[in-house]
């Protein structure tokens, strides 16, 4: 095990935007910001979700894909609930605690599957919910 230490001239004074100097990063710090803007994010599409399925429930049943949209909205809304508890259990951890680190890892892990799997379900709902408004419509010209 070799240890670097490495001084900082700068002083304490220094306009780090991470909480320290460059030369003593706080990693929960940064992990905790950057999950907290991941569940920002996964908060927006959250509520965008909701949205468009009272959108689709409000359209009823004559809609063309009614029972595929809300079946795709429902799973990705019950995937983003998985994914914030995740992120939660996640930002709860204590990162510079190396007895975490291979939890921390398959968490995250983990995580990153459950965002990709409601990126992919999101992608599906996009599609089914085009619906032609006429407005622009190049065939029929």
């Amino acid at each position: 095990h070799i240890s670097i230490c490495v001084h900082d001239d700068r002083g304490p004074e220094s306009n780090d935007p991470f909480g320290g100097s460059s030369s003593n990063l706080n990693m929960n710090l940064y992990a905790t910001k950057k999950t907290a803007a991941e569940g920002m994010l996964d908060i927006a599409l959250f509520l965008a979700n909701i949205t468009h399925m009272k959108t689709v429930i409000e359209q009823g049943a004559g809609y063309r894909y009614y029972a595929a949209v809300l079946t795709l909205i429902s799973f990705s809304l019950a995937l983003q609930i998985v994914a914030g508890i995740l992120i939660i259990v996640i930002a709860r951890r204590d990162l510079n605690d190396e007895a975490n680190h291979k939890r921390l890892d398959s968490l995250n892990n983990s995580a990153t599957v459950v965002i990709f799997l409601v990126f992919v379900t999101n992608v599906f709902i996009s599609v089914f919910g085009m619906e032609r408004t006429g407005l622009f419509n190049p065939l029929a010209y």
